[in-house]
């Protein structure tokens, strides 16, 4: 993809992860901090998969704004807090349960968005509680065709490690 992206002109954008940062020194994470992985971990192949990602990106092409943006939202919540939320947006009646963390998972996660607002102008706009139904519905709409305006509703458990 990043060959043909420069072959024919066109802008590459890599979507990645907090995971890059593993379970960070650093808190709020800038785009210029180098991480806190572990390479060899249960978790590493996604992990390093997507710093490798980022890499041969940033080797790739280096120009216009260099990269990368840290795209995300810097407001914090629990894993309980956004098993909740699910549960209210998708099923009230939804058990959550609670289960170990896998090995290194990141404990926080807090991206510094500062350099997305100054050299691109963005910043979310839409809070989880708002944007969690409509992504829902444009799911639904996508994958299964439902076009109706209906509450987005299903079945299931929300899990959530301690």
């Amino acid at each position: 993809m990043l060959g043909l992206a420069k072959r024919v002109g066109a802008r590459f954008l890599l979507t990645s992860t907090s995971e890059v940062y593993g379970d960070p020194l650093q808190h709020p994470q800038a785009e210029t901090y180098w991480g806190n992985v572990n390479p060899i971990g249960v978790r590493s192949c996604y992990d390093e998969g997507k710093r490798t990602a980022e890499t041969l990106t940033m080797d790739y092409h280096r120009g216009e704004h260099v990269g990368p943006f840290n795209l995300g939202n810097p407001g914090e919540f629990t894993m309980l807090e956004l098993a909740r939320v699910v549960q209210d947006t998708i099923d009230p009646s939804a058990k959550i349960e609670f289960r170990p963390n896998t090995e290194d998972d990141p404990h926080k996660r807090k991206p510094d968005i500062t350099r997305a607002k100054e050299l691109l102008g963005w910043e979310p706009k839409i809070s989880l509680r708002q944007g969690l139904p409509l992504m829902v519905s444009d799911f639904r709409k996508r994958i299964f065709g439902d076009h109706s305006d209906s509450n987005p509703t299903a079945t299931g458990t929300v899990t959530e490690s301690t």
